[in-house]
């Protein structure tokens, strides 16, 4: 009894005010001890938010190494921002009972606001920011840092913002929780938020013995399983996670929500389990976020801070995504877009007996306009294996098909029934094909089956190389953009038309969206 126990601790008011509780509370028990007040890197960078500074534990760091010097003896935290993962040497002592778990928006004037279209809130946490984005899309988000009473004082001396979020728990333990607050049920808090944590070094058997007579075990199961999650999905303090467990009639109730950084995608997750029997609670949790398209939204999260190397001028599946290697920061839009026309009935009122389709648009537009028993074709001609597919599944046998255009134009001009051929095409299509068969005497009636509207955007300096997926992605990304890259090609006919524009050219060895992917992969092995 004779040691005295330095409690090592940050110095505002809050973190102060948690230490004096732990201070209370093993001196209760018969112990000396002294407060140690420590400043942290977290209370000495303001000026950027918190996501921004790349930082693990940068509100524990300070603390974990005066420990490891022996300077103090435990280290009082709020638990929401220590990193899952302790340095080395350093154990979690002791949690105590949870406090207030939820958010709570601080407001000025009236909660109006919430009900139009234009608000301004203030907070310095993703996980917030993400939330509310996702909740109020239009609303705006300003970053607000600090302690909580240089907090309260920004949203007070900044007119024109509505609003500002902050820990329940903080404002209410030093009683500064101003009247015009609520707390908002709908966000799902922080992993542990509310709950204090003492850590002490793993060698020392005292301090570990002493402090687990503090040691709350329902508040410890449940901040357990909320940071376990978080270590499943890889997400650091600062990642746009929420996770709340909760123990009632012997059960435990957890929900977990990941979020991209701007809240327009939300994956939720809810699992009840006997306790006692919650040991994979927290792996199934994650496991169900990964699935649904979880890892990626990480993936994005982590690569926010790197630039886009890769654009795709065509929008990529989720599954596509995953193909890259970890050295790509892909990115993805539609260059082209498409508006599929009416085609007349009059056409095929005609008896057509060869008919050329060359893409999956000019499918799509024929079962849109008509069913499969009005298509009766005798011939069907088409280009790609992915196309043939869609017209056998939709309309009909193909007769004979190809890998590009010039290819079934030669074949058509030696094998083809007859003279006149049906060529469903875009108002944007190739004059290769039709050319081939005029020179050669075969007539071709081509049917405005779409329209291919360019629509590419500018793109930043960053971009290395990009994905073209017909030669009409190359049209519309050279209108908007004059940048030497490496061009990524799907076919040797969309290759043909780069090579105009760039030195760089790449063909894919099979006509494939994830063919081009290997390639660009293999550029970045």
């Amino acid at each position: 009894m004779s040691k005295t126990i330095r409690i090592g601790t940050r110095d505002s008011e809050l973190a102060l005010w948690q230490a004096n509780i732990v201070q209370q509370q093993l001196e209760n028990l018969g112990h000396k001890t002294e407060l140690v007040p420590v400043k942290s890197t977290g209370d000495l960078v303001l000026d950027k938010p918190l996501y921004e500074l790349g930082i693990t534990g940068i509100f524990t760091r300070t603390l974990d190494i005066a420990m490891l010097n022996h300077d103090i003896d435990i280290a009082v935290h709020s638990l929401k921002d220590v990193p899952t993962i302790l340095p080395k040497g350093i154990v979690q002592a002791a949690v105590l009972k949870r406090g207030n778990v939820n958010d709570t928006l601080v407001y000025k004037n009236n909660e109006e606001f919430l009900g139009a279209r234009e608000g301004i809130v203030a907070t310095g946490s993703l996980r917030r920011r993400a939330q509310w984005l996702n909740r109020f899309p239009t609303h705006t988000i300003v970053d607000l840092r600090g302690n909580v009473n240089s907090r309260l004082q920004k949203l007070h001396d900044n007119e024109d913002w509505n609003g500002a979020i902050f820990a329940a728990a903080g404002i209410g333990r030093i009683g500064i929780r101003p009247e015009e607050s609520i707390n908002l049920d709908w966000m799902i808090p922080a992993p542990a938020q509310g709950a204090i944590m003492i850590t002490a070094l793993d060698e020392d058997e005292f301090v570990k013995s002493t402090c687990a007579e503090l040691n709350h075990e329902e508040t410890e199961i449940c901040t357990t399983i909320e940071r376990q999650f978080l270590n499943k999905l890889e997400g650091g303090c600062t990642a746009p996670i929420g996770a709340l467990a909760y123990i009632k009639d012997e059960e435990i109730h957890f929900k977990g929500v990941l979020l991209s950084e701007d809240g327009t995608k939300r994956i939720d997750v809810t699992r009840v389990k006997k306790l006692g029997e919650h040991n994979d609670m927290a792996q199934f949790c994650a496991d169900f976020v990964i699935e649904r398209g979880g890892k990626r939204l990480m993936d994005t999260i982590k690569n926010s801070s790197k630039k886009t190397n890769i654009y795709s001028t065509k929008s990529l599946t989720e599954d596509q995504r995953l193909l890259f290697n970890e050295k790509v920061v892909a990115e993805s839009t539609d260059f082209i877009k498409i508006s599929l026309n009416r085609i007349p009935q009059r056409i095929l009122n005609n008896e057509i007996k060869n008919v050329i389709i060359t893409s999956k648009n000019a499918v799509e537009s024929l079962t849109t306009n008509y069913s499969a028993n009005e298509l009766q074709f005798k011939n069907i001609y088409c280009v790609g294996r992915r196309t043939k597919r869609l017209i056998e599944r939709k309309i009909g046998e193909v007769k004979h098909s190809e890998k590009n255009a010039e290819h079934l134009a030669k074949y058509l001009v030696e094998f083809m029934e007859g003279t006149d051929v049906t060529y469903f095409c875009s108002d944007l299509r190739l004059d290769t094909l039709p050319n081939v068969l005029e020179e050669n005497h075969l007539k071709v009636n081509e049917v405005e089956a779409y329209q291919t509207k360019y629509d590419g955007i500018k793109l930043n300096d960053s971009v290395e190389g990009v994905m073209f997926y017909s030669p009409s992605t190359v049209e519309s990304f050279t209108r908007k953009n004059n940048i030497e890259v490496i061009a990524f090609c799907i076919g040797e006919t969309t290759a043909k038309e780069a090579r105009k524009h760039f030195s760089d050219v790449r063909v894919a060895k099979v006509p494939t969206v994830e063919s081009v992917i290997e390639l660009v992969n293999a550029h970045y092995v």
